[in-house]
């Protein structure tokens, strides 16, 4: 279904919205310029080791898994919109919190078992705040967004949180550049952390001027706000027309029974979620720089190599954007699978032969690009249109809680399954590609150029 769009007044709601999925990139990628300070600060001076440092790194992804646990009871009794809100607060909460954890109990000067304590659980409330807003911002894109383009608009949410990692790593070369070690160590971590505060805000006072989804208002019977929002979007015309499907939808619902349309769906979002992680991709973003020493490669050039990673993710994530709703999503995903397995199973193979050289970097870009190019932002525009609209809120929830435990799970057995074999740890992911791909021939529709409303259909035929 085609027709003629106020284009501007969707980009504007989706450029508010993504600016949930740069603080989303923004948040995880924080600490990476700061976890030396934050060990300096808080950690070694309580004679504390590895295992805290490790804890205090990574205690966000607990947030994040807690975040995408709960998106679906808020999305769905607050409204999309309001559960952006209340991501918004958490980063803006979590930003002051992490950068001053004294105030929590009103002390300063030296480190205790409780700022450190107090410095996590601002970090984990950060990690609530990427756990929602990578389950809720797809949503509330897929739900504003015409069929015809909102592939496009929902892959500008991974964009979004590239560059929100790229942003912040400038920040924090920003702030400590020219800084002595001890000056960073005591203040600039924190200004690091401070920093997040200015787009968090931002993101909180815009999220008020851009309309609840109208999927959401009809499911609470407000029909009237629904239509008026399907109007600004589609105009008069087509705005009827779709007004009439999300009625019949509500209306068949089936009380929102989260299986009120079978196991498949769940499922298959379920699965998209643990294939985006088990192909291993957030082992090569985390690891890069070691990947590249174990091969063989000197620590400065891993360095800037994994800087030439970081622009072939932007290239890719663009092309990814300017193909979803040409292309469709099975296609992308089909080929992203195949070249994500050419590039691990070369690198099991270099691995076992023990080859170390350029090759080493083309394979991890024919990797990442490949990635980068599909999976990536192809995996939340599926997630945000295949569920029915009545079901989405829990269980988008349930697909992005398993993919934060993917996640976790993939990224901590890393270091051991590389001790065992590095051969077997990328042979592991390369078979995870290939599975990948039979995956979605085999499971997953095309949801191209069709409405929220008539992926429902999809499903009801199974």
């Amino acid at each position: 279904m085609k027709g003629k769009y106020n284009v501007a007044y969707i980009v504007g709601i989706t450029l508010v919205a993504t600016i949930g999925g740069l603080l989303f990139g923004y948040d995880t990628a924080v600490i990476s310029g700061a976890e030396k300070s934050v060990e300096a600060y808080l950690i070694r001076p309580l004679g504390l080791g590895a295992f805290a440092h490790g804890a205090t790194v990574s205690s966000a992804l607990i947030g994040c898994i807690i975040g995408g646990i709960i998106s679906g009871a808020l999305s769905s009794r607050l409204g999309r919109k309001r559960s952006l809100i209340v991501a918004a607060v958490l980063f803006f909460l979590s930003a002051l919190g992490s950068a001053y954890p004294e105030f929590l109990f009103f002390e300063r000067g030296t480190a205790t078992n409780g700022l450190l304590v107090a410095f996590n659980l601002y970090r984990i409330l950060g990690g609530i705040g990427v756990g929602l807003a990578s389950a809720v911002v797809p949503m509330y894109i897929g739900e504003i967004a015409p069929p015809d383009v909102r592939g496009r608009m929902v892959s500008f949410n991974q964009f979004a949180i590239i560059f929100g990692m790229l942003v912040v790593y400038f920040v924090n070369w920003g702030i400590a550049r020219g800084q002595s070690l001890d000056w960073i160590n005591s203040i600039g971590w924190r200004w690091m952390f401070a920093s997040e505060a200015i787009p968090a805000f931002l993101f909180g006072t815009l999220l008020f001027l851009v309309p609840e989804t109208p999927r959401y208002l009809a499911m609470r019977q407000k029909e009237d706000k629904a239509l008026a929002v399907l109007e600004k979007i589609n105009g008069r015309e087509s705005a009827m027309k779709t007004f009439a499907e999300i009625k019949e939808s509500v209306k068949n619902a089936a009380g929102g029974k989260l299986l009120a349309y079978g196991k498949v769906v769940i499922i298959v979002g379920v699965l998209l979620s643990v294939f985006q992680q088990f192909v291993g991709i957030n082992v090569v973003l985390y690891y890069a720089p070691r990947i590249f020493e174990s091969m063989g490669v000197a620590k400065d050039a891993s360095m800037l190599q994994t800087v030439v990673m970081g622009l072939v993710n932007v290239v890719f994530t663009v092309l990814a954007i300017v193909t979803v709703d040409k292309w469709g999503r099975k296609p992308l995903l089909i080929t992203g699978s195949i070249g994500m397995a050419v590039g691990m199973v070369a690198l099991a193979i270099m691995s076992q032969l023990e080859i170390i050289g350029i090759g080493t970097l083309v394979f991890i870009i024919i990797f990442t690009a490949s990635f980068m190019m599909s999976w990536g932002p192809i995996c939340w525009v599926l997630i945000a249109e295949i569920f029915p609209n009545m079901i989405r809120g829990k269980a988008v929830a349930i697909a992005v809680a398993a993919q934060w435990a993917a996640n976790f799970l993939i990224s901590s057995t890393y270091p051991p399954m590389m001790e065992f074999s590095g051969a077997f740890t990328y042979g592991f992911y390369g078979l995870m590609s290939i599975l990948s791909a039979i995956f979605v021939w085999k499971m997953v529709p095309e949801t191209k150029g069709k409405t929220l409303e008539q992926m429902e259909a999809v499903w009801k035929k199974k």
